[in-house]
């Protein structure tokens, strides 16, 4: 069986409230090639979730005020869970090639943020056209930019 193994190759860094992804020295030069991208996967870890007893919850009574009485954790993007992985979608205002800096204009983690790894969105393989979810959601928004305006604090019930 083979061990699993992370890396952390930057954090979550706010400066003059602007978002950034700071790279490690080491993980700069990885960067060449993003050139013409507008979104980036940023895959990170929830740090502050990282409890042990939180990594046992596999169910939620009603997260949601119109969710069923009971969620499982894969059925949820709580950060409770096995493993506390994030994904964020980012768009990309800017890239400093040479300091390993790119500027968003948000991400929903933690300032100090552990990043794991970056992928380019590509709408071939990220985008899914026609997705399906549960009537109790169906009325969240339908991409990254209408979520921005959206209410989310009134659709949680912790």
């Amino acid at each position: 069986m083979n061990k699993l193994y992370a890396e952390s190759i930057g954090k979550v860094v706010l400066k003059e409230d602007k978002f950034f992804i700071q790279l490690d020295e080491k993980f700069v030069p990885a960067l060449k090639g993003l050139d013409g991208f507008g979104h980036l996967d940023i895959l990170w870890w929830f740090g502050e979730f990282d409890i042990p007893e939180y990594r046992n919850i596999f169910e939620e009574n009603k997260p949601y005020k119109n969710s069923p009485g009971v969620l499982g954790m894969f059925a949820m993007r709580s950060p409770v869970r096995p493993n506390p992985i994030a994904l964020s979608i980012i768009d990309i205002i800017s890239i400093d090639y040479e300091n390993g800096l790119i500027e968003t204009s948000y991400i929903d983690a933690f300032e100090g943020s552990d990043i794991l790894d970056i992928k380019p969105y590509t709408p071939s393989v990220d985008r899914v056209e026609n997705p399906t979810v549960p009537d109790w959601c169906s009325h969240w928004p339908r991409s990254v930019e209408e979520s921005e305006v959206f209410d989310w604090g009134s659709e949680f019930n912790f």
